[in-house]
């Protein structure tokens, strides 16, 4: 097992670790997490939230609210999603989780290869930094937890589409369903197979 890291630079004291869930689903919001942890953070079992289960992601976001200096989720619906592109809607959710928090990072760890911030806090982009960094680690356990929470709850209201199970990802029993029920407010109109059955929304 990759053993993660906190990131060190006596520059930074408050070091925020980023990442988002959510950006290859049919509906539902983007979410994003930002975190900042103290140094002597240890986690046992902390990795990259795709690595862990239910259970484990569930009592590491505990952990994580419980031993963290700082964070904050936020979401960007799937109108955003629409309007914008889901690249620029994964930053702005990142961004508003980082204006969000109670007091401004100086340092920002964001996962991936890309970022486009609204702010003049420094950064550095590391690929597969959920598996490289405790914090961006972090991140992805509170965005997904969060986010498949808020999908869970839909499902309550949209049944046919099985998202209790999917999360909103284009499984086969979601794009079946999407063929026999046609679309829900929910759905993310600008993604394939969702195109071909737009309808005005209400």
């Amino acid at each position: 097992m990759n053993q993660l890291k906190q990131f060190r630079d006596p520059s930074f004291r408050r070091v925020a670790g980023l990442d988002e869930a959510g950006r290859g689903c049919l509906a539902g919001p983007v979410a994003a997490a930002a975190v900042v942890l103290p140094e002597s953070c240890t986690l046992p079992g902390l990795r990259d939230s795709k690595k862990l289960s239910l259970v484990q992601r569930t009592e590491l976001r505990e952990q994580i609210q419980e031993i963290a200096l700082d964070w904050c989720v936020c979401f960007v619906d799937e109108r955003e999603i629409d309007a914008v592109n889901i690249l620029n809607a994964s930053y702005l959710a990142m961004n508003r989780a980082v204006h969000f928090l109670s007091e401004p990072p100086d340092f920002l760890l964001v996962d991936g290869n890309r970022f486009k911030k609204e702010h003049l806090i420094p950064h550095q982009c590391v690929i597969k930094g959920d598996d490289t960094y405790l914090s961006i680690a972090a991140a992805s356990i509170l965005a997904k937890t969060y986010r498949d929470d808020y999908m869970d709850g839909l499902s309550g209201l949209h049944p046919q589409y099985e998202w209790h199970s999917n999360k909103g990802y284009p499984t086969r029993a979601h794009v079946e369903a999407l063929k026999r029920y046609g679309l829900s407010d929910y759905h993310r109109l600008s993604y394939k197979p969702c195109r071909a059955l737009v309808k005005p929304r209400r």
